[in-house]
């Protein structure tokens, strides 16, 4: 008999960390959410300040509310306000803060009962990088063959379309052993496990190698990957690494066949799914309470593709499109129904930061205009909370931890 928390994966069971089934998420930009400096222009794509210490003073605030895990965007030293160039697998970003400062932010947090998970970003780094630096200037550098060059070592792969981010060869042995070194040494800071950004960029054999250090390290540690392919054109595809990529590019990608890929390694994957549906039956919706049946009805269907305790995080909100609240006209309302449907849903909810107080932007976020990202990432409003919005997800939280949803 397979035992609770299990899946059966063919050749074997792969474990999936129970802890995390009852996971309330709190998703945080790092630089946006507290210690910033309110004085910089925060339309500009550059560091405002945000720092590790200012998420150990709002712990109380987060235990409040009620999130019993953190997802910290990178930290690794970076070329970026946002963390995702990074510059050093192994160190942290002096803006935001030491690597002591970060293990007493999580040790202060584990205090509270909170765990607390990390962004990372093994696919690619800062074009800043000092070991892409040393690989682009010298042919025969053993950093070389860590990246992806053409014949003449003019040009390479990057993530997507993004020069600035060269991708890593992590078919390569020592820049495999490099990242993986990475991913344990956070472990032994005391990180609960990752968020895995562009899981569709490496191979399955090396998601497969990451796995078995991270669990043999941390057998406790949660993987969830960002596995979604929406926006990928045909130029695209030579950066990202999933079987019969192209096959299945021209009869247009299915979501829940590429959130599928990874069951073998992953203990779930972040469902985008969710958002779109809450963005068309919610959001776009002049009476969303009556598409509310239909809604379910397919969310249903969409969870019963899946094997059980393979997780699907939802989330209303994210870092890298709209937020829910800009999708709904400025309705609060329609972003009510969607966080109190989100916390009835048999999956662990994800909390993006001040969406629990109506943040929100004025300007559309797209993949076609550079920084446009930037509007989900204003800053965290402290000197103007929406304390009735902040109760309500309160409430909501306690009900769904209360078991009143019949989770």
């Amino acid at each position: 008999m397979k035992e609770k928390g299990t899946r059966d994966l063919g050749q074997g069971t792969c474990e999936s960390p129970l802890w995390f089934r009852d996971a309330v998420i709190y998703h945080i930009l790092i630089d946006r959410f507290a210690g910033y400096d309110s004085t910089i222009e925060w339309k500009q794509p550059v560091f405002m300040g945000g720092t590790f210490n200012g998420i150990k003073e709002k712990l109380g605030y987060l235990a409040d509310l009620g999130v019993n895990t953190l997802w910290l965007s990178p930290v690794n030293s970076t070329s970026a306000y946002h963390g995702y160039h990074i510059t050093d697998f192994y160190n942290t970003d002096t803006h935001f803060g030491t690597t002591g400062e970060l293990k007493e932010m999580i040790g202060a947090a584990h205090r509270r009962n909170i765990r607390v998970i990390m962004d990372f970003v093994p696919n690619h780094c800062s074009h800043q990088h000092p070991i892409f630096l040393q690989a682009q200037m010298h042919n025969n550098s053993p950093y070389h063959l860590w990246f992806y060059f053409n014949l003449s070592g003019t040009r390479y792969k990057s993530f997507l379309h993004f020069h600035e981010l060269p991708k890593i060869n992590l078919d390569n042995k020592d820049a495999c052993k490099h990242v993986l070194g990475a991913a344990k040494f956070w472990l032994s800071i005391g990180f609960d496990g990752f968020r895995l950004d562009h899981a569709v960029g490496p191979s399955l054999a090396f998601w497969k190698k990451f796995r078995h250090e991270v669990k043999t390290s941390a057998p406790e540690a949660v993987l969830i990957g960002e596995a979604w392919l929406e926006g990928i054109n045909g130029m695209m595809l030579k950066t990202i690494q999933i079987r019969n990529k192209y096959l299945r590019w021209m009869f247009r990608f299915n979501p829940w066949d590429i959130q599928l890929e990874y069951k073998d390694v992953f203990d779930g994957v972040l469902d985008f799914y969710f958002r779109h549906r809450i963005t068309e039956f919610i959001a776009w919706k002049e009476d969303p309470g009556t598409h509310l049946k239909i809604l379910k009805t397919l969310l249903d269907k969409h969870y019963a593709r899946f094997p059980v305790n393979y997780y699907l995080p939802t989330f209303v909100d994210n870092h890298d499109m709209n937020r829910f609240l800009f999708d709904a006209g400025q309705d609060i309302e329609k972003l009510k129904l969607a966080l109190k449907l989100q916390m009835s849903l048999p999956q662990p909810p994800i909390l993006y930061y001040g969406t629990e107080t109506g943040l929100t932007h004025d300007t559309v976020v797209s993949m076609n205009t550079p920084n446009s990202d930037i509007q989900a990432r204003r800053p965290m409003p402290w000197e103007s909370l929406n304390y009735p919005l902040i109760e309500y997800c309160k409430e909501l939280i306690a009900e769904r931890k209360q078991g009143l949803w019949g989770l």
